[in-house]
């Protein structure tokens, strides 16, 4: 899962993740309460987690491209050249 997200620069960009996967975690959990059974640990994900922030050079539309073509064809082919 891929999400671009906006945000002041007061609140750090790790804490703004972890919302957002327990909230969406939860959202999950109780319209499919049964998937809990089918996950490691019945853990709707790990851990871990990826952040990219715009500056030095990073652009929003870059971000946004990297978003748009991840797991395309498209990103595929440019990332074996």
């Amino acid at each position: 899962m891929h999400i671009f997200v906006g945000a002041t620069p007061r609140y750090a960009p790790s804490s703004i993740m972890q919302i957002i996967k327990s909230i969406t975690a939860k959202n999950i959990f109780n319209k499919y309460p049964d998937i809990k059974k089918q996950l490691w640990g019945g853990h709707f994900r790990t851990d871990g987690g990826y952040i990219g922030t715009v500056g030095d050079g990073v652009t929003t539309d870059i971000i946004k491209r990297y978003v748009e073509t991840q797991g395309t064809k498209k990103k595929r082919k440019v990332a074996s050249k």
